[in-house]
Formats: C-alpha cells, structure tokens, sequence
C-alpha cells in the first residue's frame, strides 16, 4: 500500500513539474500547442469561406496569409482599401495557385457603421453564396492610466471592441441558423480579457465584456463553435491606433525592435491553428505570458502572491513586453 501511495506521489509531482516547464517554454497554452503538432492541419479548412474583419494589417493580415496558403476563401475587410488590395495579393501569391481573384473579396467597411452591417453581409453572401466562419478581429488597443479616463473614451471603445462585434456576430449567427449550418465565429480577445492589464481599464473592461458575451452564446442551444483567441504582446502596429484618456487621441507609438513580442506571423499561425481545430478558448505569448495566465486562470492565490512579490512597475514591464 505504501508503494502504491509513493507511486502517485511521485506521478503527481512528475505531473505538475512537466506542465510548469511546459509553462515556461511554450508560446501558447497546452492545448493550441499540441493541436498544433497533431490536431487537424489548416488544410482542413481547404474550400471554407472565412470573413475576417481588421485584416489590412497585423494578426488579421497574417491570419489571412495563413489560411491563404491552405487554400482557404477570404473575405478581408477593413476601412484601408489600398492596405486590404495589397493583402490579397500576398494571399494570391502565397496560396500556391489554390486561389485566384474571385477567392479573396475585398470589402471596405468600418466596424461602427453597425446601420449597414446588414448590407456588408449580404454582399458577402452575394460573392460567396455561404460563411463559414466570421473572425471578428477588428478592434483597438489602449494606454491610459485608470483616473484619468474620459467616459467618452470608454464609450468608444465599447462601440468599437464589443458592440459591433456582437452586433455582426448575431447577423452571421441568424444567417447559420436560417440555413441550418453549424457555422463557427471566432473572436480576437486579448490576455487582458483573462487578467487585468495596467493602464489600458477601457480596454481590459471590453474584453473582459466580449467573454461574457460570446460565453454566454456557446451556453445557449446554438448549432455554432465559439472561439475565443487571446494574443499576448504581438509585433503590430496595433499602439499606433491605440486609445488613450483622452477622446480623438491616438497613442501613436511604434513597437520597438528590442521588444520581446510574438511574431505577428506565429500569432497569425496559430490563429489559424485555433481555427482549424475549433478551440473554445486559446492563448499565445512569448515567456512569461503562458506561465501568468495559467497562475492567474487556475491559481488566483497564487497569482496574488506573485503580484506582491513582482509588482506592478514588472508588470508593466511584461505587459510591454520588456
């Protein structure tokens, strides 16, 4: 009996070890990453119709790119026309001759003209004929410190990251239902909606909102996959146009090359990965991302421990990257 106790004692140290260094080196959470390896591949989406808004730059871009070279159809939309013609051209280049000019629709649209949602979709259904899947990753970022908010600013945000995105998704979602197709939408979160992120209240508070919209829908009786993806710090363009206290200002910064971020291509990569093998929930992020959201998900005692002993100035740090 002793043996057997010694036996598990030992598995359950050897358990936990294994996923605290799998932790430490990954650059996404355990399931993404072993999915990656021997999930379903990208190229099983082959012949699908993927509409992803935001794609003239960044992860939407490179999410693009990858679904490209698998021979995925693409609507890409954005408010930049020339930037979206220049992504389906690298999505042609790059698809290996899998799909040509009627393959990838470009459609320019701005997320808060919620009013003509209706008619942006039905041009898509009208090139198409069908969706998919609806990956809604068109959004801003923020840096501002928490008091000094301006409401509107909060209100903007809001408009942008959470309402539109609800209010395309539930177009997309009656239109799966009508013709009884079990479609999936995917929503481009941050870790900031897992944990709080210093300086960025408008933000974090938005993605925190989009979990429990589209949580709530994977608990409702829809024939629809959820997938919530949650970038860490990403090598974009993204603090250029981020929000920051005040309302019409733009941060207006660039990413450093010093920086330790994730590739915008890896990012887009595993995206794509979600994808293909429907995840309802996926991380990824450069060291230490994976290790804090695992404490701060599954060990919030711990994670408060560790608050104290990093502080919030590291914290920081780690939210940007250096």
């Amino acid at each position: 009996m002793a043996f057997f106790f010694n036996f598990v004692a030992i598995c359950t140290i050897l358990y936990f070890l294994v996923r605290l260094i799998l932790w430490l080196v990954l650059d996404a959470d355990i399931e993404l990453f072993v999915l990656s390896k021997l999930g379903k591949p990208i190229s099983s989406l082959k012949g699908k119709v993927v509409w992803i808004t935001g794609a003239s730059s960044g992860i939407g871009r490179d999410l693009a790119i990858a679904l490209a070279k698998n021979g995925v159809r693409l609507c890409l939309s954005a408010r930049n026309i020339s930037e979206l013609l220049k992504v389906k051209q690298d999505c042609i280049a790059q698809s290996n001759g899998t799909l040509g000019p009627n393959d990838v629709y470009v459609l320019q649209m701005d997320m808060l003209d919620v009013n003509h949602h209706n008619d942006y979709f039905n041009m898509v259904i009208d090139h198409f004929k069908t969706l998919d899947i609806l990956v809604n990753n068109a959004g801003r970022s923020q840096r501002a410190e928490w008091n000094n908010i301006n409401v509107k600013v909060d209100r903007e945000l809001f408009e942008l990251d959470v309402f539109s995105v609800v209010h395309l998704s539930r177009i997309a979602l009656n239109f799966f239902i009508r013709n009884s197709i079990k479609g999936h939408l995917a929503v481009t979160s941050s870790t900031a909606g897992l944990i709080g992120a210093p300086n960025s209240a408008s933000y974090t508070g938005a993605k925190h909102a989009i979990h429990g919209y589209f949580e709530t829908l994977r608990n409702e009786p829809f024939e629809v996959n959820i997938t919530i993806f949650c970038p860490g710090p990403t090598a974009t363009n993204f603090l250029q146009e981020a929000f920051t206290d005040t309302p019409g200002a733009k941060y207006n910064q660039s990413v450093r090359p010093e920086d330790k971020r994730m590739t915008s291509e890896r990012c887009g990569y595993l995206y794509a990965v979600a994808l293909a093998n429907k995840t309802q929930l996926s991380w990824v992020g450069n060291f230490p991302i994976n290790l804090i959201l695992y404490i701060g998900c599954y060990y919030p005692n711990v994670k408060k421990l560790m608050l104290k002993i990093v502080g919030m100035r590291r914290l920081r740090q780690v939210r940007d990257s250096r």
